[in-house]
């Protein structure tokens, strides 16, 4: 498979000359609201990796990724005008992620009980798969433990997972896990807890 869309937009503007490593990430949107292009390099450089593993986790497998990872940058694309520094730019990003995976899977649900109707339903979950990052090449006990922790991941309720991969991926805090799925600071912090606590218990069994 090609590149994506977003990549062959973030290679026309690309000007490695210019060094924006030290930009914040909202600096680099306001920039790129106003007009900046190569600011938007920057942005998708930075994020693009774990952007990906956050919706691969939550919406394997990897050809259904791809593609919400591209409506993804170009929902944040379409809607550069209208932005506002209102929290942080990840907390942006992943918000317009959340709310294209859930869109995804309530027309995966209509789409099941339209087959259903007909007799012709899957009844399988989507394949779920751990984060990119999480594939070792070494010793055989680095690679048994790995593959336990993306069992685990894969185990957890969709909402624990997305808020253990949102701060292990995005790096959001408990208040800004809460601001991107639209619950209580409270739930957030319970939902990550609980994640936490079955993947320890689960890399802790013998």
């Amino acid at each position: 498979m090609g590149p994506c869309a977003v990549e062959f937009l973030a290679e026309a503007v690309s000007l490695p000359h210019m060094d924006r490593e030290e930009d914040a990430d909202e600096t680099l949107m306001v920039a790129y609201r106003d007009g900046d292009a190569a600011a938007f390099t920057a942005l998708y450089e930075r994020h693009r990796g774990p952007l990906y593993r956050y919706i691969l986790c939550q919406c394997g497998p990897a050809a259904v990724a791809e593609e919400l990872f591209q409506d993804v940058w170009m929902n944040l694309i379409r809607s550069r005008s209208k932005y506002r520094v209102e929290a942080k730019f990840a907390t942006y990003l992943y918000r317009i992620a959340h709310n294209r995976i859930v869109d995804h899977h309530r027309a995966r649900a209509t789409r099941g009980r339209v087959l259903a109707s007909d007799g012709n339903a899957n009844g399988d979950p989507p394949e779920a798969v751990a984060p990119a990052g999480a594939q070792p090449e070494r010793e055989v006990a680095t690679g048994r433990r790995m593959a336990r922790l993306r069992a685990s991941i894969r185990a957890l309720p969709d909402a624990q997972r997305e808020a253990f991969l949102l701060r292990e991926e995005g790096g959001l805090s408990v208040e800004e896990i809460a601001r991107t799925v639209g619950v209580g600071a409270e739930t957030a912090k319970s939902r990550l807890r609980y994640a936490v606590a079955r993947i320890r218990r689960d890399l802790e069994e013998p």
